[in-house]
């Protein structure tokens, strides 16, 4: 074979291949929801940045 050559087979079963991606298209809508969704933390803000401040000051007490 020379170069640009091809084996006929090949080309045969890639058009083959071609029509099943045709059948297995993408639903963007598969999964949407439409509902209603709420958020409860239990803390202020200013609470959770103290449990955060507690965290990092855990974090470099136990790398030194």
């Amino acid at each position: 074979m020379g170069f640009g050559s091809y084996d006929e087979s090949e080309q045969q079963q890639q058009n083959v291949a071609d029509e099943d991606d045709e059948d297995a298209a993408v639903n963007v809508h598969e999964n949407d929801y439409e509902g209603e969704m709420t958020l409860e933390t239990g803390g202020s803000s200013d609470d959770l940045i103290g449990q955060l401040q507690d965290i990092k000051e855990k974090k470099e007490a136990n790398e030194e």
